[in-house]
């Protein structure tokens, strides 16, 4: 955190609403970024994000200075967002970047970029697999590139819990995946047999 962002922080918890202003400004990407992978729709990330920072302003008193304060807000999306999926019971997080965002590399060819496409909606289609607490756990640790004691605390887990929650959800989308592939490869020979000669 930089200097200005410490003092409209300071000056936040004094009750200077325009400093907090400045903050939501600060982290409103990172905030809106995290609902959207969560919650796969731009418009229930949008209100997820309002959601997010009117909780922190109502919280601000509770903030703990010490805590990192990006770590807070992420924790209160997250929490917010895996409400929100288990009230939907629905599981969907995207792993592409958000529209606009990514800038296509020139050096690859359109075949190369076409099966990245087709390989990050299949991880996409497994990601939904997982539970919403697992799917926030994998997301901020390969997304966000957290520690686990990062992922711990914005997830209220223990150490221990964030290691076993990576490593049962990486080994299920391992086998999903090899599952997967084996089945396409299984549907591409049956096609090239079923072709007619010429």
């Amino acid at each position: 955190m930089s200097t200005v962002e410490a003092d409209w922080l300071a000056q936040a918890l004094a009750g200077d609403d325009y400093a907090f202003a400045q903050l939501v400004e600060q982290y409103q990407r990172p905030v809106y970024n995290l609902c959207y992978r969560m919650l796969n729709d731009p418009y229930e990330a949008e209100d997820a994000a309002q959601e997010t920072f009117l909780r922190a302003y109502k919280a601000l008193n509770r903030y703990d200075p010490q805590r990192s304060f990006i770590t807070w807000l992420l924790s209160i999306a997250s929490h917010h967002c895996i409400d929100k999926i288990r009230r939907r019971r629905m599981q969907l997080v995207p792993i592409d970047s958000l529209p606009g965002e990514a800038i296509p590399d020139p050096a690859v060819s359109p075949e190369t970029a076409l099966r990245i496409g087709e390989d990050q909606q299949q991880v996409q289609e497994l990601l939904k697999t997982l539970n919403p607490t697992d799917r926030s756990a994998v997301i901020l640790y390969y997304w966000y590139e957290y520690s686990y004691e990062e992922i711990a605390e914005t997830l209220s887990l223990t150490i221990s819990a964030v290691k076993s929650r990576l490593h049962r959800a990486r080994k299920a989308l391992a086998e999903a995946w090899q599952k997967k592939q084996a089945g396409a490869e299984t549907a591409v020979k049956r096609k090239h047999h079923e072709s007619p000669a010429f």
